[in-house]
């Protein structure tokens, strides 16, 4: 069964960033200017494509780290794959902001574009809910073997929780069709990440944090 599990959440994810791409692709670029337009600056769109590129890549990050510190195959997977996963829809949505011709960073707090700008402080590296702090990630790339899967796992479900809101968000109040569509896309790989995640803790002797 754990193997099953990674093998069903890993195809998930992988389907879901070539789902999006093939979107992009088939759009020829034009999502952004059509229905309702071009969106500005602070649309929830723009906020969207901003905030998750920098959320998506502490996940590479993290990712690029645990695998230095562990031998566990399967942990090494899942943190490959949501390094790939993740880093190829930044790019995609650092391209969009690139194709609106929009800045990639804002004046406005992190998740102004919710209505949540005074969620996060900010404080120790942590912009957005579920972030890791500075101290966290450092602390990461001092463990290694089990204590380092653990650490990552738990870090990376605090992480996927967080993105999950923000890409419910997007959902919610975006208006561009394939954006829309590739943060109902991140929901579902989350979602399905984070029951793998909760199974690879457990057989560990942990769980998530509260």
């Amino acid at each position: 069964m754990r193997h099953i599990g990674w093998i069903a959440g890993a195809a998930a994810t992988v389907l879901v960033a070539a789902g999006a791409i093939t979107y992009a692709v088939a759009d020829g670029g034009r999502s952004g200017t059509s229905g309702a337009g071009v969106p500005t600056a602070g649309s929830a769109d723009a906020g969207f494509a901003r905030d998750m590129a920098v959320h998506h890549q502490q996940a590479v990050e993290m990712s690029y780290i645990v695998r230095d510190r562990t031998k566990d195959v399967e942990v090494r997977r899942l943190a490959y794959d949501i390094a790939q996963t993740q880093a190829n829809q930044r790019g995609m949505l650092l391209g969009w902001l690139d194709l609106w011709d929009l800045p990639k960073v804002s004046p406005d707090a992190p998740m102004t574009w919710m209505g949540m700008g005074d969620m996060a402080s900010g404080k120790d590296g942590s912009l957005m809910p579920g972030m890791a702090t500075d101290i966290e990630m450092k602390r990461l790339g001092t463990l290694n073997g089990k204590q380092a899967e653990v650490f990552f796992l738990q870090l990376m479900t605090d992480h996927h929780k967080g993105g999950i809101h923000m890409a419910e968000g997007c959902v919610a109040k975006c208006t561009v069709g394939v954006e829309k569509r590739l943060a109902q896309g991140m929901v579902d790989a989350q979602q399905s990440e984070i029951k793998m995640m909760a199974d690879m803790l457990k057989e560990r002797g942990a769980k998530a944090r509260d």
